[in-house]
């Protein structure tokens, strides 16, 4: 009876613990390779694209990002800066909306559409699908940024500059120095930052 007890404890807590393991063994890390690279993504012009035909000769900076969000408010004019710095650099870009909790409302694709419009977004603005694409990265929150390399590998994630919550006072843009470093075939020094933003509305 005794072990019993103790072999339900055991699986209880197994039970228990196991999806915060799985979610982090599905994060990505620098290193791992792009994935979902040829999944099919509505982008807001009613194309669709992915990863890889987004992809520019010197690598691809997958962003996760939403309508609504205030630290994406806050840093739409980083976003901008981002898609520039990325376009200048040959480096493909892709902004991500895995808000599917929300996808009736506010992050509906038609809301998307208005605005990437008022964004005058110059990249593919697409609706990840039941946050596939989000499971898949590990992708947490908004605004969060992946780059990749142009061999697909990954060499940061995180945040784009050292302060989200007020981006006109940032001192380090860590996404550009990580182009820097890509397109001069250097390695990336800072690979991970830590993320700050609104968390992604997951259905479920």
């Amino acid at each position: 009876m005794k072990n019993t007890f103790f072999a339900l404890a055991a699986f209880a807590f197994t039970a228990i613990i196991s999806p915060a393991f799985a979610q982090n063994a599905d994060k990505l890390n620098p290193g791992d390779a792009l994935p979902a690279k040829d999944v099919k993504l509505k982008n807001t012009i009613g194309k669709d694209v992915t990863l890889a035909s987004s992809m520019g000769k010197n690598g691809l900076v997958v962003m996760f990002s939403c309508n609504t969000c205030p630290f994406v408010i806050k840093n739409e004019s980083m976003t901008k800066k981002t898609m520039q710095y990325a376009s200048a650099h040959n480096v493909g870009m892709v902004i991500v909306n895995s808000n599917e909790a929300k996808r009736d409302g506010d992050d509906s694709y038609a809301e998307m559409t208005k605005y990437g419009m008022k964004q005058r977004y110059t990249v593919p603005y697409v609706a990840d699908d039941n946050s596939k694409i989000a499971d898949l990265f590990g992708a947490n929150h908004t605004p969060e940024v992946f780059l990749f390399d142009k061999t697909g590998k990954l060499v940061y994630k995180g945040a784009m500059n050292d302060n989200p919550s007020d981006p006109t006072g940032y001192k380090v843009m860590y996404i550009n120095d990580a182009i820097d470093a890509v397109v001069a075939g250097k390695e990336v020094t800072t690979k991970t930052t830590k993320s700050i933003g609104c968390s992604i509305k997951r259905k479920g």
